[in-house]
């Protein structure tokens, strides 16, 4: 699962480690359902209640790819402990690539960008809701995409996850 705050890259980072090694790629907000896209679109942070169902079908997801042993890589923000816990439901087997990086890097990327319902006005918000798993391989994003990717390979090799 690779985590993080909105505008950490969790997406372009996840797609390109899923390319690079022949797996499922994931992205999480495109999961979303009409309502929470459009509450986020106009600055409101998502409750935990709107977030379960959610978090339910990525749970389904990730459990449905398990049972025919296909590789996912998941873009999903998985902030706190518990929702990470209902990703792993039933079970399954996840690692942790949290990806981080400055609040000033994240604002910039967050300003920068016009094709994503997210605003940056949340980004305080993900920064103060996020609780860091104590297993995560904990990557930087201020270096360019394949570095990155090749540290996040790196680390999991490490770790015997890949």
């Amino acid at each position: 699962i690779f985590m993080g705050v909105s505008g950490c890259g969790k997406s372009v980072v996840a797609q390109s480690f899923a390319k690079r090694n022949q797996w499922q790629f994931i992205d999480a907000d495109d999961i979303h359902n009409p309502a929470n896209v459009a509450k986020m679109a106009s600055g409101q942070p998502l409750t935990d209640a709107d977030r379960i169902p959610w978090l339910n079908t990525l749970n389904e997801l990730l459990l449905s790819a398990s049972k025919e042993r296909k590789p996912v890589a998941l873009a999903c923000s998985a902030l706190k402990r518990t929702y990470r816990d209902l990703l792993g439901n039933n079970g399954l087997q996840l690692h942790f690539v949290l990806l981080e990086g400055s609040r000033k890097l994240l604002l910039s990327r967050l300003s920068n960008r016009s094709d994503h319902f997210m605003p940056a006005t949340l980004l305080d918000s993900q920064l103060e809701t996020l609780e860091t798993p104590p297993k995560a391989l904990i990557v930087n994003i201020a270096p360019p995409i394949d570095q990155i990717v090749d540290t996040v390979e790196a680390g999991l090799k490490e770790r015997g996850a890949l």
